[in-house]
């Protein structure tokens, strides 16, 4: 019990800034393409409290990792309302403001390692502390991954039919309503995985190369 509130613990904070920034992001991007439907809600905002779910947020992913025994995380955040036929270019800006949010997860993510880095050059050893920013990493590359699934209403599958030839993405887009189940399915079967693990190694690739001329600055 004390190693489940402790995970808690480490992870409570970088799964909020991760939700909040991905949604915030996206609101912000759908205004800037012409759709101002979450603005007009407050939903383009940091405060975390205009993105939780109080069940998809916090008692669904507490519930999954107590049952799992902290092999399996799964939530959601409120869905930010966006109206795409407002966009400007509503098939071609559709695939800006769903990257907006994993765009986002990227920014935390390097932030967080910048985090750790500061933590090591200040010679802070708080092994919390250096938890919370591993967490921080961890936690927006795997939001970053799972939303860019390719499967609607997914942000992966609406890129996808963003970029699709019109016939192809009309008849793509008609799998949204079943998109929760597919992908619940997926992650059931445990294939989702096949997914979620090299998207996560690329970015943190990615994320490595942007710190190493921060590091050698600094080293």
């Amino acid at each position: 019990m004390n190693d489940l509130i402790q995970t808690i613990a480490v992870y409570a904070l970088p799964a909020i800034f991760a939700i909040t920034m991905c949604e915030a992001a996206k609101a912000f991007a759908a205004k800037y393409f012409g759709d101002t439907t979450a603005y007009s809600q407050g939903r383009m905002t940091l405060n975390p409290m205009s993105h939780i779910d109080i069940f998809g947020t916090i008692v669904i992913p507490v519930a999954v990792f107590i049952i799992s025994q902290g092999t399996f995380l799964f939530g959601y955040a409120k869905p930010v309302p966006i109206n795409y036929s407002n966009l400007r270019h509503p098939k071609r800006d559709m695939a800006w403001v769903a990257l907006a949010g994993p765009g986002a997860n990227f920014v935390m993510a390097f932030f967080w390692m910048l985090f750790g880095i500061a933590l090591q050059i200040f010679g802070i050893s708080e092994p919390f502390l250096k938890l919370v920013a591993d967490a921080g990493i961890f936690t927006n590359l795997l939001l970053l991954a799972f939303n860019l699934i390719p499967i609607p209403p997914m942000d992966g599958g609406r890129i996808l039919i963003s970029l699709l030839p019109y016939k192809l993405a009309v008849k793509f887009a008609q799998i949204e309503q079943y998109g929760f189940f597919i992908v619940m399915a997926l992650v059931l079967l445990h294939v989702l995985q096949f997914w979620i693990v090299p998207v996560m190694m690329v970015a943190e690739m990615l994320l490595n190369v942007l710190i190493s001329p921060i590091t050698m600055l600094l080293g």
